[in-house]
């Protein structure tokens, strides 16, 4: 931000010939310089340019100033930089380090700033899943989904011998009265109770829902999803599913070792009819 007093600069004493000088005329500063190194990081993958494709824009292209791609990175990095509020976007619309990491230094059109600000943004957060009559951004939610799973997959040169499905459910806190919301006895507060599942560091399901249900609930499906679409990659992968057990949630840590050539035909409800073992795979 630009510092808005600006004091002559103030002169010390010289240490070893050279000068030293206070001078408080910073121009415009950030504390997010952060964000060039996850541009870098971005245009490596092309996560924000993949995740994007996974929108679709029916807006008038002449009318057009904040193309979907800029909005998905927009919120992307706004969201990686902690300012998880679309109201930040008012004051990170001028950000000169957040243009910088998207590409837009000047504005599209006369009046406007170079990023988007809260209202625009607020599009993107409703977008529907497909197409809708009044709302010309939609998602497919498919191909978010597979989305995950193929950067996880592009990630390796080769396929490993065998790969360890970590699956965790765990509380997202809630400090209003938003629509869904449950009070969570064991961890004592209204919240969500959203699905993870992780391969190594790599995530690949993080599913939202309200925390009035069983914390195993939708596990099968989503596993069944990713297996399938691994060995679809990879068809002589090992893969095993580790279900850990968490405490106040009465689920037991087990392991489920997945034939590859059963994968082709698995359903969900063969899935959670496959024997478990208490094998432990780390």
């Amino acid at each position: 931000m630009p510092a808005e007093c600006r004091p002559p600069a103030m002169q010390f004493a010289r240490l070893d010939g050279r000068s030293v000088v206070a001078d408080f005329g910073g121009g415009v500063m950030t504390s997010d310089a952060g964000a060039l190194l996850l541009g870098a990081t971005d245009r490596a993958i092309g996560l924000v340019d993949r995740f994007a494709a996974c929108f679709s824009g029916g807006r008038a292209a002449g009318r057009v100033v904040h193309e979907v791609a800029t909005l998905v990175g927009q919120r992307v990095f706004g969201i990686a930089l902690g300012y998880e509020d679309l109201i930040d976007h008012d004051a990170l619309r001028h950000d000169p380090v957040l243009g910088v990491v998207l590409g837009r230094l000047e504005a599209g059109r006369a009046g406007c700033a170079p990023l988007a600000g809260k209202s625009t943004l607020n599009r993107l957060e409703h977008a529907p899943a497909g197409a809708h009559r009044y709302r010309r951004i939609g998602h497919e939610l498919d191909a978010i989904e597979t989305l995950f799973v193929d950067l996880f997959l592009d990630a390796h040169g080769q396929a490993p011998e065998r790969l360890i499905l970590d699956l965790d459910a765990t509380d997202d806190p809630l400090h209003g009265r938003q629509e869904g919301r449950f009070f969570h006895g064991y961890y004592d507060c209204y919240c969500y109770l959203p699905l993870y599942i992780f391969c190594g560091d790599h995530l690949l399901v993080a599913k939202l829902r309200r925390a009035d249900i069983d914390a195993s609930a939708g596990a099968t499906d989503e596993v069944a999803r990713i297996v399938a679409r691994i060995c679809a990659r990879w068809p002589a992968v090992d893969p095993l599913c580790a279900q850990g057990g968490e405490e106040g949630h009465g689920a037991p840590v087990a392991v489920t070792r997945i034939s590859p050539q059963a994968l082709a035909s698995f359903t969900s409800n063969q899935l959670e009819s496959h024997s478990l073992t208490n094998e432990n795979p780390y």
